[in-house]
């Protein structure tokens, strides 16, 4: 057997190992951008905003987000989870924060939300003191 067959053949392999490599971080970066449509079981009115007005499940928790009321909010936007108010602000850049995780930031409530659900990993969000 000629030695250039070998070549071509690992050379192949390893073209063949990129292409596999970069449709699978295609794939990745598509799955952690999520759908472009609101999920099931997501309660959204006509005319607003599906990342900012939404009431869905997610992971087995309610997560909702309603527009904020009273001067104790530093956002537009109060987020609950299973009823409890979850702490978010909303910063300069247009990007959020809660207390689960503030070294993170969020584009939408609707990823705020979902993020601090995970984190929680079922454990109860307690109302502040």
């Amino acid at each position: 057997m000629p030695e250039n067959s070998t070549e071509l053949t690992r050379r192949r392999m390893l073209q063949s190992a990129g292409i596999a490599l970069t449709a699978a971080a295609a794939f990745t970066a598509i799955g952690l951008t999520g759908p472009a449509a609101a999920p099931a079981g997501a309660a959204v009115t006509a005319g607003s905003d599906p990342e900012t007005d939404f009431d869905e499940t997610y992971l087995g928790r309610r997560i909702q987000s309603r527009p904020a009321n009273g001067h104790q909010h530093h956002s537009s936007h109060a987020v609950l989870i299973d009823g409890q108010e979850l702490h978010a602000m909303q910063n300069a850049d247009g990007t959020w924060v809660s207390v689960i995780d503030h070294y993170r930031t969020h584009r939408t409530p609707r990823a705020l939300a979902r993020a601090a659900a995970t984190k929680l990993q079922g454990a109860t969000l307690l109302p502040p003191s």
